[in-house]
């Protein structure tokens, strides 16, 4: 792996893979525990699709800019919209990094991580939100208990557990093990450091003088 390929510069890591009825770049080592993971969900009932897989950088940092500018909503750990410009750049940084990814340091950009639903239970009229209520108590939550029993089987386990770890509570977030494991441990402060420096990200300085800081607590500190 490239620090280009790891930090989601480029996509010449990946594969394409038909899910459903849409067409998702995945890293090689995932394709087949991916299709079967799938279609044990299938034979099961549940009709799993695929919210949002690889994410390039330009992509991570669209989103990041739209949150910082306050285009679009941050949201606290229960899930509720924050004021993004009564906080200090700081804060608004770390705001962000509890449900979004740094440009660069998204697992995302991988290959090896998804954000999955179960299609046929999503209500006439409702959009998925990929909030833990959903997954919890509401319309998803069915298809969680499923995967919390299921997903290991296939090589997928839930990084993002909230509780010590960083980043919020991702009910839909799994990850391929192997793959993301190996690939987090060519991941570098270094590498994000050089990468930050030369992006037009908001919060530039603010977020280079915490990056330590933010790659143990958001990036190495999973759940495993």
């Amino acid at each position: 792996m490239t620090p280009k390929q790891l930090t989601g510069q480029t996509d010449t890591h990946l594969q394409p893979e038909q899910i459903g009825q849409k067409t998702f770049l995945v890293a090689p080592s995932v394709a087949d525990d991916l299709h079967h993971l799938r279609q044990a969900a299938l034979n099961d009932g549940f009709n799993f699709h695929i919210a949002s897989g690889f994410r390039s950088f330009e992509r991570q940092l669209s989103i990041w800019n739209r949150k910082m500018s306050g285009e679009l909503a941050v949201l606290d750990e229960n899930s509720h919209p924050i004021d993004i410009h009564s906080l200090s750049e700081e804060e608004q940084i770390q705001a962000i990094l509890r449900w979004s990814a740094l440009p660069g340091a998204s697992r995302h950009h991988w290959g090896s991580d998804f954000d999955v639903f179960d299609k046929d239970a999503l209500p006439d009229g409702v959009t998925l939100n990929l909030e833990p209520e959903e997954y919890l108590k509401g319309h998803q939550h069915s298809f969680y208990l499923w995967l919390k029993q299921h997903a290991a089987q296939y090589g997928f386990f839930f990084p993002f557990q909230g509780k010590n770890h960083g980043v919020a509570f991702e009910p839909w977030h799994i990850s391929h093990r192997a793959t993301a494991t190996h690939y987090l441990q060519n991941f570098s402060l270094e590498m994000l450091t050089q990468q930050i420096s030369l992006t037009p990200i908001l919060g530039q300085q603010a977020i280079l003088n915490q990056l330590p800081s933010i790659y143990n607590q958001y990036i190495v500190n999973i759940s495993d």
